[in-house]
């Protein structure tokens, strides 16, 4: 840091005991039972990593969607106490914080003062342990890469004890098995992010409608060097012509001499939205072929003509879901799994049609499909590669874990991969097929973690790595 750091802080919570939780993840599905600790002290931390009464794993957010963030019948640290905001040099724009702050807060205090996290994922409630943990992803992945980018460096508290500073020039081995690494090194502490310098709260771009899958990927295509954001929602119950017929939105942020004259005076103020929320679960027949389809129908239909001109609130444009408290309720009580893989750029225009053609077979329709083109991707297990990812919400019900696993074959027969954060259900043969770089992380890890202390659910499943 430089010695022109302004110090900020922030509050956090007492401590306690352990306590038997079932836990899950954003999905709602699986929910398992874990030994949960919550201090609010590195020392705390510490005394609880170096017991070695079980396997541990870090928590932050609980936003990953599958079991990632669970540790069934073992123990799982929650570091949303460890949430303090230590120091902001301006010039370099470079924030240190704790593992457990989140984006959200991050938004809340620097947004005002023009500055902006440079790759947020679809909410803004996930810790920057959590988004190094799982090298998150955003709207402007092809010109950003991945949340690794931006991150200078972080403490990682190992199994013996030690803290050692990883960044890409220091411990680097360390720094790249994190990156993507599922908690599964040992646990961050403390985190340097370099933040985006950005003149008002607003965003300016275009919504395209796209009549089938080819017209979408040209608009991604012909749209990539003018926008720094790109998303398109994606009709998957639509067939025949229609077959991925899509709204592609691009944007980037405005610079404050666009805006209109009454704005330009306050570029960061938005007026505060109803929050609607859902209350309950809803049924498990709530959500079936029919209702799909008609929901996906009428958001195609509400965007009527060719390219509009658009400004969007940057909560708008980047976590329109965060404004329905408990969506995931949506999928009632047997919850959900985000289904979200990648093909690389000469696999996914063919990818991506099977896909869609396989979900209309099946009659699973997804609620919600987004997809997304991504850019160059560093790291060992890192999920983007460049080409197209799409992703989608499947209510968990009969049958559903088998038709994923044949979606799993088809995108591993075309060189993808699907995302570890997303999982519920990969098999381990699978899971090493598509990550080739598996064996280098395993020695990495095998030479930080020999006695697997740091493990979790998804990494006994997929990876199998014992607890």
């Amino acid at each position: 840091m430089s010695s022109a750091a302004i110090p900020i802080s922030t509050s956090a919570g007492s401590s306690g005991r352990p306590k038997r939780a079932k836990l899950s993840g954003w999905g709602r599905y699986p929910a398992l039972d874990c030994d949960l600790y919550r201090p609010e002290k590195f020392s705390e931390l510490a005394s609880i990593v170096a017991s070695n009464a079980s396997s541990i794993l870090a928590r932050g957010a609980g936003r990953a969607y599958g079991d990632a963030a669970l540790n069934a019948d073992n123990r799982v640290v929650d570091l949303t106490r460890l949430d303090r905001m230590i120091s902001f040099d301006p010039p370099s724009a470079t924030l240190s914080a704790e593992a457990g702050v989140t984006l959200s807060e991050i938004i809340d205090v620097f947004l005002p003062r023009g500055f902006f996290p440079a790759v947020v994922p679809g909410t803004r409630y996930v810790t920057l342990g959590g988004s190094i943990a799982a090298d998150i992803h955003g709207k402007s992945h092809h010109r950003d890469s991945s949340f690794a980018r931006q991150v200078k460096s972080f403490n990682l508290l190992l199994a013996s004890g030690e803290i050692r500073r990883c960044s890409r020039e220091e411990n680097a081995d360390f720094f790249w098995a994190t990156v993507g690494g599922m908690g599964l090194t040992g646990v961050i502490l403390e985190v340097e992010l370099e933040l985006r310098r950005v003149e008002s709260a607003w965003l300016e771009g275009e919504e395209i409608r796209a009549p089938n899958l080819d017209a979408a990927l040209e608009a991604f295509e012909r749209t990539d060097s003018q926008y720094d954001n790109s998303v398109a929602w994606i009709d998957c119950a639509s067939g025949a012509g229609k077959l991925g017929r899509s709204i592609l939105t691009v944007a980037n942020f405005a610079p404050r001499n666009s805006l209109p004259p009454a704005m330009r005076q306050e570029p960061f103020a938005i007026q505060p939205k109803f929050q609607p929320s859902v209350p309950f679960d809803l049924p498990n027949f709530a959500l079936n072929p029919l209702t799909v389809r008609t929901f996906n129908a009428a958001i195609y239909a509400m965007h009527r003509g060719n390219a509009r001109p658009k400004r969007f609130d940057y909560q708008s444009f980047f976590f329109p879901l965060d404004s329905i408290h408990n969506w995931n309720r949506i999928y009632g009580k047997r919850g959900f799994v985000q289904y979200q893989c990648v093909w690389p750029e000469t696999e996914s225009r063919a990818g991506l049609i099977e896909t869609l053609e396989a979900i209309g077979a099946s009659r699973r329709g997804s609620f919600l499909t987004v997809l997304k083109k991504f850019g160059a991707q560093d790291g060992i297990l890192s999920f983007p590669m460049p080409g197209y990812t799409l992703a989608l919400d499947f209510p968990v019900a009969d049958g559903l874990m088998e038709f994923l696993d044949r979606l799993d074959a088809m995108v591993l027969a075309r060189g993808g991969r699907v995302y570890l954060a997303k999982d519920a259900r990969m098999r381990p043969e699978t899971f090493h097929a598509m990550y080739p770089n598996l064996p280098r992380w395993q020695q990495i890890k095998a030479s930080i973690d020999p006695n697997h202390r740091f493990s979790s659910s998804l990494a006994r499943r997929a990876m199998m790595i014992p607890a």
